[in-house]
């Protein structure tokens, strides 16, 4: 092999070339445009430096922040994403994970759905000794490592932040029965309620059905808020499933002159961008995303420096903690306003 291919695969041998005679390789290189062979080099050295990421849907605002905190984490260890879309398609998502392998990318970070509850291809690949860390999902049981957030605290925060404003007379939407974070932000809203002697009203309680794409979730606040109304019972607040639930909920109140949050708060979970930027900005639960998706990256990257040594073969787990927001949606109810504005107006 020449001495300029040594020095520009980086070889271990280019370690014996002068300083000098590799900086003016390298910058001839660099002036006739040359780049390294990535394909051949990883050949070589049995290291794609490449990190599969499969996201359910990139359309989703919740993937966003997550993908560019996994970017953060790999750019580090100078390794690449190699990011995937699978359009909440399950036959989608059994296959690219096939191609993501084939293209020997040496781990596999999921951004996960409900709509991968029943594949048992992520196990598979586990047997494999192939490093996954599984976002949004908690698959430890099935000794895959797993961060989300801590969906139970996050729904009991919601409800309390309701309940301190005054509010009792509570509407809320759960999400659909197949995703994981449902039953626990339920089981924290009523924890709340429960704590604060209050009885919700389960003619009052929605639910919304299974999510096709993000934009159900939207369309589906805005049915769910006219069922409210027409329904003739009398709420003062709406807890939302989630932030596009939420803005879903305002544009079904405010187009039939609900005012947001004067007549009606409305609260959502997860703090996507969507909701800050909103008219009114919604009051929500934040999860964490991009540091979730930061500790995602670092856990593979870890699995990858111990490849080939014996090490302890536990499923991890990562509960990441929400964070009340507290944005324009949310407000005292009505009655209470009008009650501290007869106050302050009877106090000298």
């Amino acid at each position: 092999m020449s001495t300029v291919s040594i020095v520009l695969s980086e070889a271990p041998l280019s370690k014996n070339v002068a300083a000098k005679t590799r900086e003016q390789i390298r910058t001839m290189a660099r002036k006739l445009g040359y780049h390294p062979d990535a394909f051949a080099r990883s050949l070589r050295s049995r290291s794609s430096q490449t990190i599969g990421v499969l996201a359910f849907d990139l359309s989703d605002p919740f993937c966003i922040p997550v993908v560019r905190g996994i970017q953060a984490g790999l750019y580090a260890a100078n390794y690449l994403p190699l990011l995937i879309d699978a359009q909440t398609q399950r036959r989608l998502f059994d296959s690219y994970v096939q191609m993501i392998l084939e293209r020997r990318a040496e781990s596999l970070i999921v951004i996960a759905s409900w709509v991968f509850e029943e594949t048992n291809l992520l196990a598979d690949l586990k047997k494999n000794h192939v490093p996954i860390v599984i976002i949004g999902r908690d698959l430890s049981g099935r000794g895959i490592n797993s961060v989300f957030v801590d969906n139970e605290t996050g729904g009991a925060l919601a409800m309390r932040h309701l309940i301190e404003l005054g509010h009792r007379k509570i509407a809320v939407i759960r999400g659909p029965e197949e995703m994981f974070d449902s039953d626990p932000r339920w089981a924290g809203i009523q924890r709340a309620a429960d704590a604060a002697g209050i009885k919700l009203n389960p003619k009052l309680v929605f639910q919304l059905p299974g999510l096709v794409d993000p934009a159900s979730g939207f369309e589906g606040g805005i049915r769910l808020a006219k069922e409210m109304l027409a329904s003739g019972r009398p709420f003062t607040a709406v807890l939302a499933f989630d932030d596009l639930t939420a803005l879903g909920v305002v544009r079904g109140l405010t187009g039939v002159g609900v005012r947001v949050p004067q007549d009606c708060s409305v609260i959502g979970f997860d703090g996507v961008l969507p909701a800050e930027v909103a008219t009114p900005a919604i009051t929500t639960i934040r999860q964490p995303l991009r540091e979730m998706g930061m500790q995602a990256a670092e856990w593979v990257m870890h699995a990858i420096g111990k490849r080939g040594r014996n090490m302890d073969d536990a499923p991890r787990l990562y509960r990441a903690l929400p964070e009340l927001v507290v944005r324009d949606s949310t407000s005292a109810p009505p009655r209470r306003k009008r009650k501290e504005r007869e106050r302050n107006g009877a106090e000298p």
